[in-house]
């Protein structure tokens, strides 16, 4: 099982605007004719995805994505950044073994039930299937 990262301690005694009294320390004397916190710079980390399963099905790829459990919000956020790369013609469609499974460290609702992963990939804009529902046409033909 992985261990949940640390979160960072807040602290409250923090000028308005400054990641640490560090920081606020060198605005206020030795950097105190530079700007501060004006620009954002985007940045892209390059990672590599292998899909479990590719099918060229109607002109269109398919990234079949076979699913047990997502483990962490690492994990299955990837995936909306895979997706945005994606040319037009591609999709990525995951086939859950149990989409109604919770999502991890998904919080109880009031009537007692979890965010599965179904709901996460409906949310997101994902198609998703189980055994259960997966297209015939989709299925290699088992004698």
């Amino acid at each position: 099982m992985r261990k949940p990262r640390k979160k960072r301690p807040v602290d409250k005694g923090l000028p308005k605007g400054y990641d640490s009294k560090w920081e606020y320390e060198l605005h206020q004397k030795e950097l105190k004719n530079w700007e501060h916190h004006n620009g954002i710079l985007e940045y892209t980390i390059e990672h590599k995805y292998h899909p479990d399963f590719i099918k060229i099905i109607n002109n269109k790829v398919i990234y079949l994505e076979a699913k047990g459990r997502f483990w962490d919000y690492p994990e299955y956020s990837k995936y909306i950044w895979i997706r945005k790369v994606l040319p037009e013609e591609c999709e990525l469609v995951f086939l859950f073994s149990d989409p109604y499974a919770p999502m991890p460290a998904a919080k109880k609702r009031k009537d007692g039930t979890k965010r599965s992963h179904a709901e996460w990939a409906k949310k997101n804009n994902f198609r998703w299937f189980s055994r259960d529902n997966l297209p015939d046409s989709w299925k290699d033909a088992t004698d």
